[in-house]
């Protein structure tokens, strides 16, 4: 069976830098940082008093208000960016057969907002009054909904759910829409990822296993990957949305087409339940997958976005995957984290960073690592390297790959390519 091709045709972005995609990749290549103390709740009892948070966003711009509220802004997030690709990709919904478009997103948290207000109140209600939850309690924090609101907006009968991999979510998500429409199964999928977790329990808990940055002094610096001084990822909100069409469908009806995207891999570290194995097996296994499955030699690689938390071993691991993959063309690729400027968006992360690499592609300009200083170096990461450190850099991307690792061993990794007719 011959597998088909499949192409990004429409872009969708709702992140703590930017409200579009226009305005995230802008902030991206002028190195805007989106941390900011936390405005959500009061987190000044918190060691970490601040994270990357969307700014000005208001559900009533995309949806009825009556149906924002039965909503966890997780799903809000999501229908938002649906709303942005579904436009950009030119895509006539009337003329098109419905039942083969599909939705498919990364989701890692899902609406723990809702489920910690609704404990709240259940706490506050139930010695006077008994217990008394809102009938759209569990609609709101079930992870899968997400999808479920996009089909329901649109009508979409395709393949609809929700994968869930801690920080790979989202592109375990892009990978599985990918593999359905080259096999045949779906004209279309809109994919990508959504969180919402900047609630007092994630940073609580986040913080109580000291992965986060406590930089509280100055925020916007906090998130410095590749940096001797890095002292924990920052969390990050929003949302992303790509969609993926067959390449002859996209033709067929006169689709703009961004790129190709080329392959997929997948691996487990299979070492322990948050740390990355310290010398990146998993991280090397997921990227050699992906070479492999887009039928490209590493030398064919000229962009990474690193998955990049600015976590001590994290980094490091990373650092050491890339070197055992790409030899000595490692020395000759670019290699960004924009987590440095988004903050970790979790389950949304991997399709965050993807339109990063879409639109490296598109435009020939590799986004920078922020927030790194003249001798600020860690002995055990490898300098020599380019990471792009503050400032973007024009150079022809080819093909760009992007990293994505999460809490499990869990390990995600997606090419994209220059379309070539």
């Amino acid at each position: 069976m011959e597998l088909k091709r499949v192409v990004v045709t429409g872009l969708g972005a709702l992140t703590p830098i930017g409200n579009s995609v226009k305005e995230y990749w802008t902030n991206l290549l002028t190195g805007v940082s989106g941390a900011r103390p936390i405005t959500h709740f009061d987190a000044s009892k918190f060691k970490t008093q601040f994270a990357c948070e969307l700014k000005g966003f208001n559900a009533a711009d995309y949806i009825d208000r009556k149906e924002a509220r039965r909503m966890d802004p997780v799903a809000q997030y999501a229908l938002a960016t649906a709303k942005e690709a579904i436009a950009d990709s030119g895509m006539d919904l009337e003329s098109e057969d419905k039942n083969r478009i599909g939705v498919i997103f990364g989701v890692g948290i899902g609406g723990i907002g809702s489920l910690e207000e609704e404990v709240g109140n259940y706490a506050l209600t139930h010695e006077e009054m008994g217990p008394r939850y809102s009938p759209f309690f569990i609609t709101k924090m079930i992870a899968d909904i997400v999808t479920g609101h996009i089909s329901i907006a649109y009508g979409f009968h395709g393949p609809n759910y929700v994968t869930s991999s801690a920080c790979a979510s989202s592109t375990n998500a892009i990978s599985d829409a990918f593999n359905l429409i080259r096999l045949g199964k779906a004209n279309v999928i809109l994919t990508g990822g959504s969180e919402a977790a900047v609630v007092e329990c994630s940073i609580g808990g986040f913080g109580s296993m000291k992965a986060l940055s406590t930089r509280n002094d100055e925020p916007e610096r906090a998130s410095r990957p590749f940096s001797g001084s890095r002292d924990g990822f920052v969390v990050g909100e929003g949302s992303a949305c790509i969609v993926l069409e067959e390449l002859e469908h996209a033709k067929a009806r006169g689709a703009k087409i961004y790129c190709e995207l080329a392959g997929t891999g997948l691996s487990a570290d299979a070492f322990h339940i948050t740390a990355s194995h310290p010398e990146g097996l998993g991280a090397k296994l997921v990227m050699q997958n992906a070479l492999e499955d887009a039928n490209i030699m590493p030398e064919g690689i000229d962009y990474i976005n690193a998955h990049g938390t600015s976590t001590h071993v994290g980094d490091i691991s990373e650092v050491l995957a890339i070197k055992d993959v790409f030899g000595s063309h490692a020395y000759k690729l670019n290699i960004s984290s924009t987590k440095s400027m988004t903050g970790h968006l979790l389950g949304g992360a991997g399709a965050v960073e993807a339109i990063a690499c879409i639109l490296a592609i598109v435009h020939g300009i590799v986004p920078p690592t922020i927030n790194h200083e003249e001798g600020d170096d860690d002995p055990e990461i490898d300098y020599g390297l380019n990471f792009t450190f503050n400032q973007a850099q024009q150079r022809e991307v080819r093909a760009a790959l992007s990293n994505t690792f999460g809490f499990g061993g869990h390990n995600a990794c997606v090419i994209f390519k220059k379309y070539e007719k």
